[in-house]
């Protein structure tokens, strides 16, 4: 690898994690932030609005996708992420800034939304452009190897806004960190943002765009191009279905879902729930690399969807290894306590609520809400129509809509053998060295294997998007398929596992949701997405005219 190539590695790589680092401190703060920039509602709306923001900047980043992929190939892949990491970085720097509502009132909520929707935006034009001017510079043969740099931003972006946080954590009180200390982290990242920018103004542009520009055979209309016609269309279609759904539900479930799973299911504290995750992500982040080069020697579908099948393969009895780790007690009681929801099934709502908007008021999604919340296993027994539903605990029968449920409900649970909030069996670290101990150290392993399947799927994912699609219009077509993967298949995970969970009484039963579709993905890519780890990714360009302004590609074809 030259000196420049390490360059533009280099450069595409540091943005990129910068503009991942942004855009995971929201979702690290968001009780905090809602608290400071909604405080004019009540809790429970508060938290709503606060949930509306963070989904808000998953939502837009697909039409992000869609107007930088365009610019990317009218104007450059260079310019365009410059323009998405200056988006990105002031809107970060900016929310460190901004007075709260109790100095502004509703105008703070407003401008947090609307920087939340730019950060979105720019995150769903930066992954394209870093990827695309990566691997058109790339020699051929060693483009999975390149581009699995890119790869590991994510990962390293979520890292470092986990160290940030809980280093600005260790130095100041709780109460100051809630008071102002938050902002520290958002202040930060203009240091990183001025790096960023620095490096990116030394790049040159693409000189596959280049050539292709002087040629005078770049799109004149990159998006009815890509995505007007069905023939050019459908390799969209494919390549979000057979590369990126599997491979975004399995990125979420490692990282973010597996975060969720330790705090909100298995109780972990925050500090210990994060100090895991950065451990598993320390130890596994090499496996973007080593996937991305090995994707160059064997192929990117061996890898990608091989890590498909081992994810939907082993889930379960992963997820069930990490209970009985990280919280014994918890384990235990839910093989050995009989909880029964008594309702009638038509009070029972399916709780998706990706936003926080919806209201379930009914007895029977009260019962189901706040057992799903305690991490409580439970059966449901029908009852006749019109009757309320009701909670069987042991010999205790609770009424979900009684006052002083939520109090009678945790009484009951640890009357029967439900661990108390004080749970000694927990794992815990007060230190990052406390890895050595034994139970933590088993938890990071178990973590780990999750990240490793990440690294499987994602490592080689740049270089298999990149190689189906043309040169002219690349950047708007690798960039639509990866960002409506991950922004909605992966972002609405946590919503849905939840939802499935609920419904069905078990803490497991909503991992079915990436299991399946990376089952599916592992099919689908097998049959339809062709193997393109030894394509000239330029060659099929050559035979594109000038005032051409639809032009058929076929990845299968000989000369694509």
């Amino acid at each position: 690898m030259t000196l420049d190539e390490k360059k533009i590695i280099l450069a595409s790589s540091l943005g990129t994690v910068f503009e991942w680092y942004d855009f995971y401190l929201y979702g690290s703060l968001a009780t905090i932030i809602g608290a400071k920039f909604f405080s004019q509602f009540d809790e429970t709306t508060r938290n709503i609005f606060a949930l509306l923001a963070f989904a808000a900047g998953f939502l837009v980043r697909p039409f992000g996708a869609l107007v930088f992929g365009r610019l990317g190939d009218l104007v450059g892949r260079k310019y365009t992420f410059l323009v998405t990491i200056l988006i990105m970085g002031s809107s970060t720097f900016i929310v460190g800034l901004l007075p709260t509502s109790d100095s502004i009132g509703l105008a703070a909520a407003i401008i947090l939304i609307g920087l939340r929707l730019l950060q979105g935006l720019a995150v769903g034009g930066e992954y394209g452009g870093a990827a695309t001017y990566v691997a058109e510079h790339a020699p051929q043969g060693r483009r999975g190897f390149y581009t699995s740099w890119i790869q590991t931003t994510a990962t390293m972006g979520l890292f470092m806004s986990l160290l940030v946080i809980l280093t600005v954590q260790s130095i100041m009180s709780t109460a100051d960190f809630r008071a102002y200390g938050w902002r520290i982290p958002f202040l930060v990242s203009i240091l990183l943002l001025a790096v960023s920018v620095w490096i990116r103004l030394q790049l040159s542009e693409s000189p596959a765009f280049l050539k292709m520009k002087a040629e005078g055979r770049h799109a004149k209309a990159p998006l009815s191009e890509a995505f007007g016609q069905w023939k050019n269309a459908k390799w969209a279609v494919l390549a979000l279905l057979g590369l990126v759904a599997g491979q975004a539900v399995i990125w979420y479930s490692g990282q973010f879902y597996a975060l969720f799973f330790l705090t909100g299911v298995l109780k972990v504290d925050g500090f210990t729930g994060n100090l895991l995750i950065a451990w598993a992500l320390a130890f596994g982040v090499g496996g973007f690399v080593l996937f991305g080069w090995l994707s160059d020697k064997i192929g990117r579908k061996p890898i990608i969807l091989g890590g498909c099948i081992l994810a939907a393969l082993t889930y379960f009895p992963v997820f069930k290894m990490l209970a009985e780790t990280a919280n014994p007690a918890l384990s235990k009681a839910h093989e050995t306590v009989n909880v029964v929801v008594i309702a009638d099934p038509s009070d029972c709502s399916f709780q998706f609520n990706p936003t926080g908007l919806s209201r379930f008021t009914h007895s029977c999604d009260l019962a189901k809400g706040a057992l799903s919340r305690a991490a409580v296993v439970y059966t449901q027994q029908d009852a006749p129509a019109g009757t309320a539903a009701s909670i069987k605990i042991g010999d205790t029968t609770l009424d979900p809509k009684a006052p002083s449920f939520a109090k009678d409900l945790s009484a009951a649970l640890t009357a029967v053998g439900y661990p108390a909030a004080s749970n000694p069996s927990v794992v815990k670290m007060a230190h990052p060295w406390d890895i050595f101990r034994p139970q933590p150290f088993k938890t990071v392993l178990i973590l780990t294997f999750l990240v490793v399947l990440v690294t499987m799927v994602y490592g080689p994912i740049a270089a298999a998007l990149v190689e189906l699609f043309p040169t002219r219009i690349r950047y708007t077509s690798m960039s639509l398929p990866y960002h409506i993967g991950n922004g909605w298949f992966g972002g609405l995970l946590p919503a849905t596992v939840f939802a499935m969970n609920a419904q069905s009484g078990s803490i497991y039963y909503g991992l079915w949701y990436p299991v399946v579709i990376a089952a599916a993905t592992a099919v689908i890519g097998l049959i339809f997405i062709p193997e393109t780890r030894n394509r000239d990714i330029f060659a099929g360009d050559t035979s594109v005219h000038p005032g051409d302004t639809v032009v058929e590609f076929d990845p299968n074809a000989a000369d694509y």
